[in-house]
């Protein structure tokens, strides 16, 4: 008897000590649009962020963590490990706001690696195969389309509350705010995981505008607007965001999935309205620069990290410069991941950073280029060199942030053999990137694949040489804009069924109308009045007449495989100008 309660304590001890052992979840919170000084942690004076603070005081914080300046360049590094102008996706918009096709992902790696993986949120990546969150190592989707709810890639009539988003690809009715939706909705997955480990991409579209939250949560710093904050909305986002965060860690500790889950916070870039460009309202940690600056508090975010079973945590401040193209070779290192050969990072490894142990990393360069347009990014123009405290910007500029942060002293002449040593480092690093296929090439929709039998083009992720277009308020009031290509890769020779259209198929209303279902009282509804439809394709060019009462202009064309350029346009009184809303089938029931 006492040699089998002997075992039975052995086994218990050996199971015990298995569990701790396992592979460790890993969760990644990323924020919206949140800078270096929207949380009270860092300084804020008037914002309350209680639960992230209780966070920040328990973690491990790298004080000189680097993004891009913008949205997609951002989550593109984080996925990837490699800098935007490395993996194609460096600009919010026009062809450059997608991953190209069998681009390896940080999700693909841990999906290899026994994890199941799941995103909430934001993507910003591809909204059409094949770079969907699904197709892009994802098990598990929940998210808006384009760059943000109620874009007008977006499900239209997205308010951020009670609205439809895509469950694997699926429109679905939601009921709740949308940060609060993200984070039920993670939670109802952990319950399934059982003893599997999961990767969790936790992708808020919040702060990011329109800054939409229940009264509630604005109401405590509306006294605070237009003499100390800009918007007291953002702050009510915020706060929400700490009390979604708050309920996360206290699921978490309920489930014991504490210990052993790797638990990161961070931002994808500076903030937008959480101060003033003049500096005279809001609070930003002591940096000048917003987001898509160059400067400092354009791209230098919180980046907060825990991981008890591992050993880090314990409020710790490590300022060894690090970027997002870092996260992948660091959580591969801390989970046992051996990378492959497809997984080439221009990341480095912080593990020993983040462990504190005495070893110390090679000094290193960090890279900042992106660019607004399907255009590379400039050599010089428009980018930050980064090296320990020195920031060379534009090639021109050279800042010394740890003596001056708002940068107003630009010390580019007294430190010539530096400036040319970044610059050197710089033009090394252009030529390397112009090597990449993806340097030149655009991503591409597919189309004629089962995995999305009807393809969705907007206007939105038209290039052209026209602003960008991407609220559907725009489209409501019949703004007009000359973006009108797209880059498409024909997967299967035969007939395609191309309709054009000025609303989205949820509206069903004409061309030369206005919709009557799913309106937003916010917009304003204006008709237009083109006479005939045009498109480009594969050597092809067709125009047609518009029907009164016609919900779309329908083409018919033979297409072989291959990539292609394709193009529509409204025809209204001999001036051309982009068509909003684009679907392509293949024409064959079998498909």
């Amino acid at each position: 008897m006492k040699k089998s309660l002997f075992l039975c304590i052995i086994l218990l001890s050996f199971m015990v000590e298995s569990k701790s052992q396992s592979k460790p979840n890993v969760i990644l919170i990323l924020t919206d649009d949140q800078g270096i000084g929207d949380l009270g942690c860092h300084g804020n004076p008037w914002l309350k962020t209680p639960n992230i603070d209780t966070f920040y005081e328990e973690s491990v914080r790298l004080t000189d963590f680097h993004v891009s300046p913008l949205c997609t360049p951002t989550r593109a590094a984080i996925m990837t490990g490699k800098y935007p102008i490395n993996n194609g996706a460096w600009a919010t918009f026009k062809g450059r706001d997608a991953l190209s096709k069998n681009t390896p992902t940080i999700a693909n790696l841990f999906q290899e690696n026994g994890y199941t993986t799941a995103l909430f949120g934001k993507w910003h990546l591809g909204d059409n195969y094949p770079v969907r969150p699904t197709d892009s190592g994802f098990n598990f989707a929940i998210h808006h389309l384009a760059g943000g709810i109620g874009e007008l890639s977006d499900y239209w009539g997205n308010s951020y509350f009670d609205d439809v988003y895509y469950v694997n690809n699926e429109a679905k009715q939601f009921q709740g705010y949308c940060t609060d939706v993200w984070f039920e909705e993670s939670m109802k997955f952990i319950e399934k995981q059982e003893d599997n480990p999961f990767f969790i991409y936790l992708a808020l579209n919040a702060p990011h505008d329109p800054l939409i939250v229940d009264e509630k949560y604005a109401a405590p710093y509306k006294h605070l607007e237009g003499s100390e904050i800009i918007s007291a909305n953002l702050y009510g986002m915020i706060a929400n965001i700490d009390e979604n965060f708050g309920k996360l860690r206290q699921f978490l500790a309920e489930k014991k999935l504490t210990d052993n889950t790797i638990f990161i916070f961070m931002s994808d870039n500076g903030t937008r309205f959480g101060y003033s460009k003049d500096g005279k309202l809001g609070y930003n940690k002591g940096f000048r620069g917003i987001k898509g600056s160059k400067a400092e508090g354009g791209h230098r975010v919180p980046f907060f990290i825990q991981w008890k079973d591992g050993k880090i945590q314990g409020g710790k401040d490590q300022d060894f410069l690090s970027a997002h193209v870092d996260l992948l070779p660091t959580l591969a290192s801390l989970c046992g991941i051996d990378l492959s050969d497809k997984y080439q990072t221009d990341g480095v490894d912080l593990s020993p950073i983040l462990r504190d142990k005495k070893e110390n990393l090679d000094e290193r360069s960090i890279f900042i280029h992106h660019r607004q347009d399907w255009r590379p990014p400039h050599d010089l123009a428009q980018s930050c060199v980064l090296q320990n405290q020195w920031r060379l910007i534009n090639g021109k500029e050279l800042y010394d942030t740890s003596k001056d942060p708002l940068q107003k002293n630009n010390i580019v002449k007294e430190h010539r053999e530096l400036v040319n040593d970044l610059l050197s480092q710089n033009a090394s690093f252009i030529e390397s990137s112009k090597k990449h296929t993806v340097y030149n090439e655009l991503s591409t929709a597919i189309i004629g694949n089962k995995a999305q039998k009807e393809v969705k083009l907007t206007i939105q992720h038209a290039i052209g040489e026209d602003v960008g277009i991407w609220k559907c308020e725009q489209v409501a009031k019949g703004v007009k804009n000359k973006n009108n290509t797209h880059s498409l890769e024909i997967e299967k020779e035969g007939y395609y069924l191309i309709s054009c259209s000025r609303w989205p198929k949820e509206l069903a209303a004409p061309i030369l109308g206005s919709p009557t279902n799913n309106l937003n009282p916010h917009y304003s509804y204006k008709n237009i009045h083109p006479e005939k439809v045009r498109i480009r394709i594969a050597n092809q060019i067709i125009e047609k007449e518009i029907l009164e009462n016609q919900y779309a202009v329908s083409f018919r064309v033979y297409l072989e495989k291959g990539k292609t350029l394709f193009s529509n346009d409204f025809i209204e009184d001999g001036e051309t100008y982009g068509v909003y809303y684009t679907y392509i089938s293949y024409d064959d029931a079998e498909i």
